[in-house]
């Protein structure tokens, strides 16, 4: 019988996986996090061994130290999407399959970035807490979507999905991807520049990779209008927090809302959100219910493809799964 060992803690397993867990348990040995905690590698190395198969929450990351010190493992399942911090060259040279999940995160993260836009746009934060303290707050005048102009860096799989979106809610949308071509009608494809000189709301929406790291810069929100709205449900690498803080501080921009930041599991730095003008969520964008339950299922649907003897969907290095043919075999399984 296939061994998963499964990484979850137990208030994350009964959030995330739980429907998952129990599908998996009827067709395999499934091997729990002992602890009430995440566990660290080392723990990781020692709990997993006997384990073909690793499904890891994003809680434990992908060390070289797991590919090189587990001789049984042949697939590590993230069942997220973001593989950043998970060695596939260590996971290749050791002949183990790296798979992730569907981006099924699309629409909880594009209506994240929406709650945030209403909320700086009506004060909805900063009214609330005023409200609820026995105060009345300032009846400060709200800006309205309809009418206004978002831009979006990065035409991806988020940036498309809200743009459809922003545009239905009467809004001009500038978008800029060097790599995409934005094809719908109401949508205006210009220039890095344009995007962030003429939007009241600025949205970068681009993945996190080394061409992007601080793409936000000092340079970028000197271009901004000083009324601007900016917001970060992307990945915090894309912005540069000291260029951050001090526009804010400055008062070259007028508001910021962020889901995302450098601080621990991507949360925004707390240095940041203690800005006035800031609202800060804790990594809020991809929890909900749809996507956590798709997300793991699609690790069950991994799991079941393995034991039919196919390749597991969604494989980041295919080419060099040497040990699962290896466990196929064992298993008595034919690859198709």
């Amino acid at each position: 019988m296939l061994k998963i060992f499964l990484s979850h803690n137990p208030e994350d397993l009964e959030v995330y996986f739980k429907k998952a867990y129990s599908a998996l348990k009827e067709q395999c040995n499934v091997v729990l996090n002992p602890k009430d905690r995440n566990l660290d590698t080392d723990e990781v190395i020692e709990t997993a061994q006997g384990c073909q198969v690793l499904i890891c929450h994003r809680a434990t990351h992908g060390k070289a130290a797991i590919f090189e010190n587990l001789p049984d493992l042949a697939v590590f399942l993230r069942p997220q999407v973001d593989i950043s911090d998970i060695d596939v060259a260590a996971a290749s040279a050791n002949g183990i399959l790296v798979a992730n999940s569907v981006p099924a995160f699309i629409p909880a993260t594009a209506e994240m970035a929406l709650a945030l836009m209403l909320d700086l746009a009506r004060d909805v934060t900063s009214s609330t807490i005023v409200f609820n303290s026995g105060d009345i707050p300032p009846s400060n005048m709200g800006r309205q979507l309809n009418g206004s102009t978002a831009g979006i860096i990065g035409y991806g799989a988020v940036g498309s999905y809200l743009a459809e979106k922003l545009v239905a809610l009467g809004m001009r949308v500038l978008v800029n991807d060097p790599y995409v071509t934005a094809d719908h009608e109401k949508i205006e494809q210009v220039d890095f520049e344009t995007v962030l000189s003429q939007a009241d709301f600025v949205l970068p929406l681009a993945a996190a990779t080394e061409e992007t790291e601080n793409l936000i810069d000092a340079r970028a929100f000197s271009l901004m209008k000083p009324d601007v709205y900016f917001i970060n449900v992307s990945r915090g690498n894309l912005v540069d927090e000291s260029a951050l803080a001090a526009a804010l501080q400055e008062k070259r921009i007028a508001k910021v809302a962020m889901d995302v930041g450098r601080a621990d599991d991507q949360r925004p730095s707390p240095r940041l959100a203690e800005i006035p003008g800031v609202v800060a969520t804790p990594h809020l964008g991809g929890l909900t219910v749809q996507n956590a339950e798709t997300q793991a299922w699609s690790a069950v649907e991994q799991i079941e493809a393995l034991l039919r003897g196919e390749m597991v969907p969604r494989s980041i290095n295919p080419e060099h799964a040497e040990r699962l043919s290896r466990l196929w075999t064992k298993l008595g399984i034919t690859a198709r």
